[in-house]
């Protein structure tokens, strides 16, 4: 039996509804959320990423900005710009498309912003409080990973999480989201990475596997046990000459033939990327709420 597909375009669209109302409450109060977001340099994915970002704030009633500056912009200009950001009373929230140029630190650029601003959550403050339970915003990508499986009938609780990737947008704080001693989470999870010896032997023990690893097509079939649900985190580039672009984007799973042995899988394109979207609105709303002293 085919897998159920588990659409984020679906569940995304969910979450915008609700996000609406949300700031329709915002609003009779005289607020209306807002997000600045800062792009350095031209980069076709970063531009592509920040359209459909400001396309989905209008959609939910964000008010959102874009501050473009040219690749060569020094790190000191992009600094003093985040500085007014914090500063400025229309922006709840704030991101910096990443990657920045090789000679801007990142670090220094996220640890720049304002906690409560921190619309990614990459800020070593809220990376420390998600840790401890005390969340105040979550990770884009690894809470619309834990929606999806939410709202979904996936719930964690209980179950064994196999996590392959261990960085700190995706593998590190959906761990530190799904171990935690509260409902929805209550996981038993198991982080894989590059230096995992024998992946598979950890990945068949999945009941819910979540690959985030950066390289298409890694996971195959043989890798996941019958009836297991799959969220694939991964977007790659490959050549195909019958699209007018030379390329399609895949996965970090062989979704074809997984989708012949698993419970359940999300897509790519169509998957976690518009739940990561929606996220960012999630933050930027939840941002106003708390900054107005309404949370």
């Amino acid at each position: 039996m085919a897998a159920k597909i588990i659409s984020g375009r679906d569940l995304s669209a969910q979450v915008v509804e609700e996000l609406r109302e949300r700031v329709a409450r915002l609003k009779e109060k005289g607020i209306t959320p807002g997000l600045a977001m800062v792009r350095v340099g031209d980069d076709p994915a970063s531009i592509s990423y920040m359209k459909q970002k400001s396309k989905t704030a209008a959609a939910v009633g964000v008010y959102s900005e874009t501050i473009v500056f040219p690749e060569d912009t020094p790190e000191e200009t992009l600094l003093a710009k985040i500085e007014e950001l914090n500063r400025d009373p229309k922006f709840h929230g704030i991101l910096v498309q990443l990657p920045l140029p090789k000679h801007i630190d990142e670090r220094k650029v996220i640890e720049a912003i304002d906690p409560m601003k921190d619309a990614d959550c990459f800020h070593p403050v809220n990376v420390g409080k998600l840790l401890i339970g005390e969340p105040y915003l979550l990770p884009c990508t690894p809470h619309g990973v834990w929606q999806m499986l939410l709202r979904s009938g996936y719930s964690p609780e209980g179950k064994h999480v196999v996590i392959c990737g261990r960085s700190n947008i995706n593998g590190k704080p959906l761990f530190a989201i799904l171990i935690q001693k509260k409902a929805g989470a209550n996981a038993t999870v198991t982080v894989c990475h590059s230096r995992t010896p024998d992946l598979a032997r950890f990945t068949r023990q999945a009941d819910i596997l979540v690959v985030a690893i950066g390289r298409p097509r890694v996971i195959t079939a043989d890798m996941v046990r019958e009836g297991a649900v799959v969220i694939d985190v991964g977007v790659n580039r490959v050549p195909d000459p019958t699209k007018k672009s030379g390329f399609r984007l895949v996965g970090d799973t062989d979704f074809e033939a997984l989708s012949e042995k698993v419970e359940a899988i999300t897509p790519v394109p169509g998957g976690v990327g518009p739940m990561t979207v929606a996220m960012l609105m999630w933050n930027t709303v939840t941002a106003a709420e708390f900054q107005a002293g309404l949370a």
